[in-house]
């Protein structure tokens, strides 16, 4: 008997001397409950009821509290993580907006309501052969 009570007074001080630490330690973002000092008294003045309500209750889980919002960053593969997937849905919805607004601009240019035909872009009696190099459609150019 005397063996028996022995070995729970030891496992007794062991839970007790880990939880203390673990609570010591333990991420101030994730303690759920009270602050800390009252948890380390409630394991050092209440013996064995202490340290499990500290296990079960206190000790929060990764999920549950942190600085990001009540989110612990995680790390996860992408195919795992449902922010990601959910941004796929937006980025294939920009790529076909831009196949929309590329199509159009080429629409437009197909139909410039400035062109007079192939060879005549808006110069009509101008010979392009007796203009200046340095009057073109870039003014203020020198050519060297």
């Amino acid at each position: 008997m005397f063996r028996l009570l022995f070995g729970l007074g030891v496992v007794v001080v062991i839970l007790t001397i880990y939880t203390l630490v673990d609570c010591a330690v333990f991420d101030r973002n994730r303690i759920r409950g009270v602050p800390r000092w009252v948890w380390i008294f409630v394991i050092i003045l209440i013996p064995v009821i202490g340290p499990v309500l500290w296990l079960l209750i206190g000790r929060g889980r990764r999920g549950n509290a942190g600085p990001a919002g009540g989110r612990v960053m995680r790390s996860m593969a992408p195919d795992d993580d449902p922010d990601f997937l959910r941004g796929l849905d937006r980025v294939k919805d920009q790529d076909q907006r831009i196949r929309d607004l590329e199509k159009e601009l080429a629409d437009f240019d197909k139909t410039d309501p400035e062109d007079d035909g192939p060879g005549r872009s808006g110069t009509a009696g101008v010979d392009p052969k007796k203009t200046d190099p340095g009057e073109g459609d870039q003014p203020g150019r020198r050519d060297a």
